[in-house]
Parts: structure tokens; C-alpha cells; sequence
């Protein structure tokens, strides 16, 4: 593995240094393998991780090629390594999705449009309360707005990759705490009018206690789950 992280260091450093742009064409596998010093095996493992995170573009019959390196390429890329976790990291992903979220909505607050915040609303009132399903979509659009409206295409790019994930906690305390359907368009409520205000401090607030609410709620479920195994694992005294 060491050999391939040497690699995929060289292959960096040429894009960063300028030797490869976006949209350029590697050089055949031999010639490279010969410029950086490395084993033809070693570039094509380096070349498979970087085609897996969207850095490189490997066309069949035609040669590989560094991507745009646009940052929408980010949201495929964070999915694709936030899918790899175990379910037990999912707290973890969502404490930094609650400091990315709450940091997008600081920054919304001072940049989001008069038809940006009509739209948070409108998402709002179209919820139907009865539908999980339909709540999760709404929860999926009304942050990607906020998103957008931070102007910022990287954060965005992050925060689609890791609402996929965290999504399975959303569905999950949907089906079984009370009132979380009308708590969840509550909190959207807040942070829309923190929006809408244009106070950023509150829209910071609004938008961590929203996600927070998830966070602590799994935390809960996760510690239940781990005492309830422990005590199907201790045998009942005759």
C-alpha cells in the first residue's frame, strides 16, 4: 500500500504543480510508470483509487484523463467513501454534518434570495405529515437549499455526500418517536425564519439544534440497543 500512496502523492503533485489540468490525458502507462519512478503495478492501483474518488477518468480504449475537478464531483466521491463506514460511525457523521449544516446556514443568512427563502417555505407547506417518505425528500430538499443558498459549491458537494448516509437515522427516528414528523417541520420553521431575517447567528442555532435532535436522539437508540444485547447474552439464573 505504500508503494500505491507514493503514487497517488506523485500523480497529486503533478495536478497541484500544474503538470496535469483538468481535462488533460495521462501519459501512456509505461512513460509515466518511468517518470515518476514507479511500478506499472503501482500507478495502475494509484489510478483505480483516484478514478474511485472522481480525481482521474479511465476511458476505455482511449487513455485516462484528470476530471474537471468540478466540485459537484464531491458529492459522489464523499457518498461513495461515507457508504464504507459501519453503521456505528453514523454519530460521527453526523457531528460533522451538524458543523457543516449549522456553518451553511450562517452563511446562507447573509447571501439567501427573496425566491431561495420562498421556496424553504414552500417546501414547508407541501410537507404531508402522514408520509415518512415524503417527509425525507422534503428534509433533503429544504437543506439543499439552504445549501445552495450559502454559495458555495464545495460545502454543497459535501453536504449531498454525507446526507445519504445520515438519511437511514432521519427514517429511523421517523417511524419511532413521537411527534417527530411535526418537531422536524418545527425546526425547519425556525431556521427558514432565522433565514428569512437574515440573522445568521440564529440561523447557526436553529439549524445545530435541528440536527443535534437526530444526533442525541441515536445516541439514545444506539445505548439502548447495546444494553438490550448485553442482556440477551447473560444466561437467566435458575
Amino acid at each position: 500500500m505504500a508503494l500505491t500512496d507514493d503514487a497517488i502523492t506523485k500523480i497529486k503533485d503533478m495536478i497541484l504543480g500544474g503538470e496535469l489540468s483538468p481535462g488533460d490525458r495521462l501519459p501512456p502507462e509505461k512513460e509515466l510508470s518511468e517518470q515518476l519512478g514507479l511500478s506499472r503495478s503501482s500507478l495502475r492501483e494509484a489510478v483505480k483509487a483516484l478514478e474511485l474518488i472522481r480525481v482521474l477518468d479511465v476511458r476505455r480504449g482511449d487513455g485516462t484523463y484528470v476530471t474537471s475537478l468540478e466540485p459537484q464531483l464531491l458529492h459522489d466521491s464523499v457518498a461513495f467513501m461515507v457508504e464504507l463506514h459501519a453503521d456505528s460511525s453514523v454519530i460521527e457523521l453526523l457531528e460533522v454534518r451538524r458543523i457543516l449544516e449549522s456553518s451553511a446556514a450562517f452563511i446562507a443568512a447573509g447571501r439567501i434570495t427573496t425566491e431561495q427563502v420562498a421556496s424553504l417555505g414552500t417546501e414547508i407547506d407541501e410537507v404531508d405529515p402522514t408520509s415518512v417518505e415524503d417527509l425525507l425528500e422534503h428534509d433533503l430538499r429544504f437543506h439543499g437549499i439552504i445549501a445552495e443558498a450559502a454559495g458555495n459549491a464545495y460545502l454543497a458537494g459535501l453536504l449531498s455526500g454525507l446526507n445519504g448516509r445520515t438519511v437511514r437515522a432521519r427514517i429511523w427516528r421517523a417511524l419511532t418517536q413521537q411527534n417527530a414528523v411535526e418537531r422536524t417541520l418545527a425546526e425547519h420553521r425556525a431556521i427558514a425564519a432565522a433565514l428569512q431575517s437574515g440573522d445568521a447567528e440564529l440561523a447557526r442555532a436553529a439549524t445545530m439544534v435541528h440536527i443535534s435532535g437526530v444526533e442525541q436522539w441515536l445516541r439514545a437508540a444506539l445505548l439502548l440497543d447495546k444494553a438490550e444485547g448485553e442482556d440477551a447474552a447473560t444466561p437467566s439464573v435458575p
